[in-house]
């Protein structure tokens, strides 16, 4: 079976940017992220990671391209989990996000799943709408009640001074 997925650049502007894939379900989501990359015109060079995502697009469990775990847990890994592991008719929602230091981020979504056409060659770039900018946008991150969370923990009332480096409650040669 073939899976289409629009790819959908996910930026704050009124511009719709993205790119319509087909590929095979038995090849794996490394597979994806080389067409994503490609499609998009990046070098596909840097650090990048899918998510399992809801109907929300709330960010679920990473996928990545490496195991840095350093051995702590389990990671799932984009060459070692086909398509048909990670997306289903009931599972069609991904995040995927391209080089962590400009955080490039893409809804990726299950549209339809079709037979293989004889004679195709996949991964296959069906349809680009709009160009991605030279740079990233910038991510506003946002805690709600922040001040309120902390203003108790932070109080300029305190008797807290990091110039009186003497009287600060620590080991400094704690290692």
């Amino acid at each position: 079976m073939i899976y289409r997925f629009r790819v959908i650049f996910d930026n704050d502007t009124e511009d719709d940017i993205f790119r319509d894939i087909e590929i095979r379900e038995t090849d794996s989501l490394e597979d994806l992220h080389n067409a994503i990359t490609q499609s998009f015109g990046f070098d596909g060079l840097q650090m990048a990671s899918f998510y399992i995502s809801n109907e929300e697009w709330d960010q679920g469990e990473e996928i990545s391209m490496f195991d840095v775990s350093e051995g702590n847990s389990s990671v799932r890994l984009m060459a070692d989990t086909p398509l048909n592991n990670a997306v289903s008719e009931t599972q069609t929602k991904l995040i995927y996000v391209y080089d962590f230091m400009s955080m490039w981020t893409f809804l990726v979504e299950l549209a339809e799943i079709v037979e293989e056409t004889e004679g195709a060659d996949y991964p296959n770039l069906m349809f680009v709408h709009g160009q991605i900018p030279e740079t990233a946008p910038e991510k506003m991150f946002e805690a709600e009640n922040f001040d309120d969370d902390f203003k108790d923990e932070f109080d300029e009332d305190d008797d807290l001074n990091l110039d009186d480096y003497d009287n600060l409650d620590f080991d400094e040669n704690w290692n």
